[in-house]
């Protein structure tokens, strides 16, 4: 029997309190022992890294910032370590870098991207670096000014990158020791609203999620000069469907062949095969997610399962993965969890 941990960073309405913890047992293929690890305001996007630290979003008043968390490996609980608060408002998301010694965080409504020295004990350190993005785009209610909704580092973490929705554009700042300094910029297609971006895990391509267009945007990721061209553009909706639908997360599987995309409003899952040569994406499938507004996914570590959070309808679905079609089978879907948006897995199981 194997089982893993995960965490469910919410949005703090209703019954929602804060950060979640569950168990995913591979035995049963069930969800179980969803509780409260921790009390924060609006930790809607939250990530971890192999020393037990949690890193989360979170708001205070107009203000927000980034929380530190030691893990419980045993229970799950979590232990403040401290908090960087500034006014930029709530972020909406949050990476710290394989060494775990900077953190970037990405602010939607002030258009900012901040990067934070992590101390040696993980605790939250100075602001190293802010970045202020400028510009629009032809959506007047959604681009009408920079709103910054991914911050991340390139597979190397030589570059940092940032992913804004207003401007529709990806920008790649050389990371110098947590210093950022702008190197190169992506135009995509106006009025897309690029969200989120995905790596390979070791091939020389990039997928960004747009959200107004719900589109896949395929990318060649040159690594030595630090740039990225496009190569595809694929629809992450059923043809023909002309309702309203914004994409949400996205994410490649461990070994490189598949990359899966959320909608919110269609509310599925649609999964595409990668093709080995190109880096281009072919449709697999779609299916539901039994629920309302898809935030986010993520597949656990074993590849073998993949659960959503759907935000509006307070569950999580569970599905199996098969590994060598990609396809997703309905194991589970009526998982309570209160206006849940981010789904992170502890990599290792728990003893």
């Amino acid at each position: 029997m194997t089982q893993y941990r995960g965490y469910i960073g919410t949005y703090s309405k209703g019954d929602s309190k804060g950060v979640y913890t569950f168990t995913l047992d591979t035995e049963t293929n069930k969800i179980s022992n969803q509780q409260l690890a921790a009390e924060l305001k609006d930790p809607t996007y939250v990530t971890i890294t192999n020393e037990n630290k949690l890193y989360a979003v979170m708001k205070e008043d107009k203000k927000g910032g980034i929380a530190a968390f030691e893990m419980n490996p045993k229970s799950g609980s979590l232990q403040p370590m401290n908090q960087q608060i500034t006014a930029d408002g709530g972020p909406c998301h949050v990476t710290v870098s394989k060494d775990q010694t900077k953190g970037l965080s990405a602010n939607y409504h002030s258009g900012t991207i901040l990067s934070y020295a992590i101390e040696e004990d993980g605790s939250i350190g100075d602001i190293l670096s802010k970045v202020t993005h400028e510009g629009s785009g032809p959506n007047k209610e959604r681009q009408e000014k920079a709103h910054a909704h991914f911050s991340g580092f390139t597979p190397d973490e030589h570059y940092a990158v940032a992913v804004d929705l207003g401007t529709d554009e990806v920008i790649l700042y050389i990371n110098n020791n947590g210093e950022l300094d702008k190197h190169f910029t992506l135009k995509v297609t106006p009025g897309a609203g690029p969200r989120h971006i995905a790596f390979h895990p070791h091939e020389a391509y990039a997928y960004i999620m747009t959200e107004l267009s719900n589109e896949i945007i395929v990318c060649a990721y040159n690594a030595t000069v630090g740039e990225l061209h496009e190569i595809q553009t694929i629809s992450t909706l059923p043809e023909g469907f002309v309702e309203e639908s914004f994409g949400s997360a996205i994410h490649v599987s461990q070994d490189g062949k598949f990359v899966y995309a959320a909608n919110r409003g269609h509310n599925s899952i649609a999964s595409f095969a990668v093709n080995d040569l190109s880096g281009e994406l072919t449709l697999v499938e779609i299916v539901s997610t039994e629920g309302n507004w898809p935030r986010d996914f993520h597949i656990d570590p074993s590849g073998g399962y993949l659960l959503a959070s759907n935000q509006e309808s307070s569950n999580l679905t569970l599905y199996s993965r098969n590994k060598d079609t990609g396809k997703l089978s309905l194991l589970e879907s009526e998982i309570p969890m209160p206006y849940p948006v981010c789904v992170v897995f502890v990599s290792d199981s728990i003893q």
